[in-house]
Formats: structure tokens, sequence, C-alpha cells
């Protein structure tokens, strides 16, 4: 992998340090796990008022106790 820096004189290709190429990859790890827990929420909050919707309570309802 290689870093892009910006000169006076233009660009610059520079190799990344294996610390650098292990951050990379650990800030990627955690976004994914961030997108992936937020999609399972949503997955979870469509599933619990789908679940109310089921027991009888109308869109009214589900709102006012869930907002």
């Amino acid at each position: 992998m290689k870093k892009i820096l910006v000169t006076k004189n233009g660009t610059v290709e520079i190799d990344l340090t294996s610390e650098e190429i292990e951050e990379r990859k650990q800030v990627a790890k955690k976004f994914e796990e961030q997108k992936l827990a937020e999609a399972n929420a949503e997955t979870k909050k469509a599933s619990g008022k789908q679940k109310l919707k089921d027991l009888g309570l109308d869109d009214a309802e589900i709102k006012a106790l869930i907002g």
C-alpha cells in the first residue's frame, strides 16, 4: 500500500509502514463492525414494530410507545 503526499513540487507516493497498514486494517475492521451493529439495530427495530402490529397496535400507538 502507498500513501500520497502533496508537496509544493507536486505529489509523492510513499510506501506505508507495517504499523500504518495495521492501523488502517484496524480502522476498517471497526468501521465494518459499526455498520453491522447499525444494520442489526435497524433490523431489530423493524422486527419489534412488526410484533407490535401483530398484537393489534396501530402506527399511532406504536409511535406513542417508541417514538
